[in-house]
């Protein structure tokens, strides 16, 4: 029987940790240890920031949506309070957009949530 060797499989694996780890700093680009490390810490952040991204849109959408509602002399909480009394299901990332980049349709909802507020 023929002797297995495994440098071919550990190369294959090192090139791969390596060329994920291209572009990054001294010894952390070049080493395999050292990239190693940095690129399993580097999946960690990205797998943890996927989700991060997600709250920050939401706080995003948020800031924006008090922005245009304070515009026409409401809070973001009476806004949101008035649009659910009123049975408008239209989610933050679209009011969000529209605060921004539809004032006219914006100002029609506030109305609206004004409506049911007073």
């Amino acid at each position: 029987m023929s002797r297995v060797r495994g440098a071919p499989a550990s190369r294959r694996r090192r090139k791969k940790v390596l060329k994920a780890a291209k572009g990054y700093r001294g010894g952390r680009s070049k080493l395999i240890r050292t990239a190693r490390e940095t690129v399993q810490r580097a999946g960690q952040y990205a797998y943890r920031d996927r989700r991060a991204r997600k709250g920050e849109m939401r706080r995003l959408w948020i800031i924006r949506i008090n922005a245009g509602a304070r515009l026409h002399g409401l809070s973001y909480s009476r806004f949101m309070h008035g649009l659910k009394e009123a049975n408008v299901e239209i989610d933050r990332k679209m009011l969000a957009e529209m605060a921004t980049n539809d004032a006219d349709g914006f100002a029609k909802l506030v109305d609206v949530a004004k409506g049911t507020v007073d």
